[in-house]
């Protein structure tokens, strides 16, 4: 059994060892993942006229895929192009009646390609930066409101109501962030990248209350698989 399970051990131990692409190769690898986004610059806001709300961040997930090319052992040059949704919410409202307001948030919709640079400190691991260029696809803003209704015969039942509202006349369509971050590449070959997203590209339109100068933040931990091309 001992030698069973050191075999086992010594199996696992070699399928997790890292492996890295030769110089001068390419390699394609699609991706998956999730995190976290908030809008800078985008004060805690007032609902109603007197329900102070505290910004929060939000869910974030990203799929795509991207490729590579090894110009030296530990260099190499990537750009790809990946959809993110990402945003911003704020507190849950809850009325006297026990009616609340819940997922009161932004949601953002993005066509991205990023352009990183790689330098790998040592086999499999990366340290990266580069440009990316966003380009906007939906913007709305969304309520849900859960209450009880009153339906004249002495009883009441839940509802709720969902309300989703087009905001991308709001928006600049174009954004621009620095991504930095680092990867390492299992001998699989997977793939796991943590990378945050510097938004430099003023979001928002029109200068309003507690709205000047918002900017994305996201950061986000896919899984990809890379292969050779």
């Amino acid at each position: 059994m001992k030698k069973i399970i050191m075999m086992a051990v010594a199996a696992i131990m070699a399928t997790a060892a890292n492996a890295q692409f030769e110089k001068g190769t390419w390699s394609l690898q699609p991706y998956f993942g999730e995190g976290f986004s908030t809008i800078t610059n985008m004060d805690d806001i007032t609902f109603l006229g007197h329900y102070n709300l505290k910004k929060e961040i939000t869910w974030a997930y990203q799929f795509g895929g991207e490729a590579e090319y090894q110009f030296a052992k530990k260099f190499s040059v990537a750009a790809g192009v990946n959809y993110t949704s990402q945003g911003t919410e704020w507190d849950r409202v809850r009325y006297p009646d026990g009616t609340t307001v819940d997922d009161l948030d932004i949601s953002l919709g993005y066509i991205k390609i990023p352009i990183v640079a790689n330098w790998y400190i040592f086999k499999g691991f990366a340290v990266k930066t580069g440009v990316q260029f966003g380009f906007l696809t939906s913007a709305t803003f969304n309520t849900l409101v859960k209450g009880k209704s009153d339906y004249g015969d002495g009883t009441e039942r839940k509802t709720d109501i969902y309300t989703s509202i087009d905001v991308m006349d709001n928006f600049k369509k174009f954004d621009f962030s620095i991504p930095v971050g680092v990867s390492y590449q299992f001998k699989v070959p997977i793939t796991i990248d943590a990378r945050y997203q510097i938004g430099l590209t003023k979001l928002n339109k029109y200068n309003e209350e507690g709205i000047k100068n918002s900017k994305n933040s996201v950061f986000t931990v896919t899984v990809g698989y890379k292969f050779a091309l």
